[in-house]
């Protein structure tokens, strides 16, 4: 063991002081409000569409659209993180995210609301990629593997949670949902407070190799192409998160299962999963490398993908989701860590903006990918072909490794 290796241990086992402590939960807090953007109105949709006087798919839109600016905006948002540093955008983004998002309790006009939208999408591009270089920079070894787990536990639990807050709220008004996104207030003075500004690192710029973005993009993917996988992974891991979300209603009603109540119950039951999987993180990566954490996930993809054409009761269509959720908890994290190991320290900004391009476009594309198969095939199928597409990449990575 050299001593670098053990010092790194004992900084793990000193205690956080009280501030640190509070700044580690600050920004937890924040990037479970990236998950409940667009998810704690899910419920009230409907309410909206009569609310508003729009069709339906007009009021769809103010689900979606923050999704478009959160792409269109993420490579802004971390080249602004590598130049001024994650904090400054950061609560700048928390501001936005509660001015923005709480404009819906006071808005009446369409137009106008899906212009909030948008600001929100902004916001979330940066909280998301500030959140993620803040992680980075702050801690090192088991600390940050523990940070960026629990933030992945916490997207997890905010994604069967915040559904329910919204639904609950949204019985009084289509309106007061929108309140909770006030919360970026609060949250962004406490991080005024309690999170510090981690150290610059100093960019190509001041060492005389200035480069653009599209460069070092280019220069980084040509000596890495490992990242382009790691990218992939994520994508793919969102692709499949949506597909549960959007068809695996369909495989539930199979079973008599067709109550919203009941059906969010199986879709709380995949978040909870993923929560406890990344809240152990710091542990489980102790004994299994970034590549091992990813096939393990592929593993259980490909076995919960596999139960759904064989499930015949309501009691086993649980499985496919609780493992899908527990290899979703490994790969968040896993992917978000991988991609600072492998990208220049003073990129960190705009690599991990990608992340969130990847995901959210993941998210999009997933019933445009698999529309047809549950239109052509039905539902089931949808699994079906998850399961070859998983079980395939595995054995790709697989050969790959041991080549």
């Amino acid at each position: 063991m050299t001593s670098g290796t053990l010092g790194h241990r004992l900084r793990d086992r000193i205690p956080l002081s009280p501030s640190a402590r509070a700044a580690l939960w600050v920004i937890v807090a924040s990037g479970t409000l990236t998950v409940m953007a667009g998810a704690i109105l899910g419920p009230v949709v409907n309410q909206i569409q009569s609310g508003l006087g729009v069709s339906q798919s007009l009021a769809g839109l103010i689900i979606t659209t923050h999704g478009l600016f959160i792409v269109l905006t993420s490579p802004i948002a971390g080249a602004l993180i590598d130049r001024y540093g994650p904090r400054k955008p950061y609560i700048l983004g928390l501001v936005i995210y509660a001015v923005a998002g709480g404009a819906g309790l006071v808005v009446t006009s369409f137009p106008v609301l899906l212009a909030t939208r948008a600001a929100l999408g902004v916001a979330v591009a940066f909280v998301y990629t500030g959140v993620t270089v803040l992680i980075y920079n702050l801690y090192e070894g088991r600390r940050k593997d523990r940070a960026m787990g629990l933030r992945a536990s916490a997207n997890s639990v905010g994604a069967s949670v915040w559904p329910l807050v919204g639904g609950i709220l949204g019985t009084m008004s289509w309106q007061v949902p929108f309140g909770v996104y006030l919360i970026g207030l609060p949250l962004g003075v406490l991080a005024l407070l309690f999170v510090p500004e981690p150290a610059m690192v100093s960019t190509s710029s001041e060492t005389g190799e200035a480069s653009s973005s599209l460069e070092a993009l280019l220069d980084v993917i040509t000596g890495t192409p490992l990242l382009v996988l790691v990218y992939l992974l994520y994508f793919l891991a969102n692709v499949l998160l949506y597909s549960i979300i959007v068809f695996y209603p369909g495989v539930l009603a199979t079973f008599g299962i067709e109550s919203s109540f009941q059906i969010s119950l199986y879709l709380s039951a995949m978040g909870v999963a993923g929560g406890v999987s990344a809240a152990l993180y710091d542990r489980i990566h102790q004994q299994f490398s970034y590549g091992q954490l990813a096939r393990i996930a592929l593993v259980l993809w490909t076995i919960g993908f596999g139960i759904v054409p064989i499930a015949e009761s309501p009691l086993v269509a649980i499985l496919p989701v609780v493992l899908f959720g527990l290899g979703q908890g490994l790969v968040f994290p896993t992917a978000m860590l991988w991609v600072e190991e492998l990208v220049p320290p003073d990129r960190k900004g705009q690599f991990s903006s990608y992340i969130a391009m990847f995901g959210y476009v993941g998210q999009f594309l997933s019933p445009v990918l698999f529309g047809p198969v549950a239109a052509g095939l039905g539902v089931t199928a949808v699994f079906c072909v998850a399961a070859g597409v998983v079980a395939a990449l595995l054995a790709g990575t697989t050969v790959w490794y041991l080549a």
